[in-house]
């Protein structure tokens, strides 16, 4: 069973920057699609950002351009760069790993854009 663990600072004033990371406690396999979803308060989990093992990835509306998820196989690490933060990307962020139909989530890392 994949563990997956988030790292990222979780303060940040509107319009700053912030990278979160997950560490897999096995291989990230090529044919793995990583993908990060967040949880605001009295919200649904959603996704902010997918990866696929073919190198193509996909976006919510109210990220892109502003987003960046990207992995790097050697560290067993997949990242999400935040640009433009905004109040309303405040949530708790998760790692998400599916393989092959097998679905693994890390513990979550809270966000918080505020001034």
């Amino acid at each position: 069973q994949v563990q997956l663990a988030e790292y990222g600072v979780g303060l940040v004033q509107p319009g700053g920057s912030l990278r979160l990371s997950c560490t897999a406690s096995e291989i990230i396999f090529s044919i793995d699609i990583m993908s990060w979803y967040r949880q605001a308060p009295g919200t649904e989990r959603e996704l902010v950002a997918l990866l696929r093992s073919d190198g193509s990835r996909k976006y919510a509306d109210s990220v892109k351009d502003r987003f960046t998820i990207s992995r790097d196989n050697a560290k067993n690490r997949v990242y999400l760069q935040m640009n433009s933060l905004r109040h309303e990307d405040t949530a708790v962020y998760y790692c998400h790993v599916n393989r092959g139909g097998l679905r693994y989530w890390g513990q979550g890392t809270q966000v918080t854009v505020s001034s």
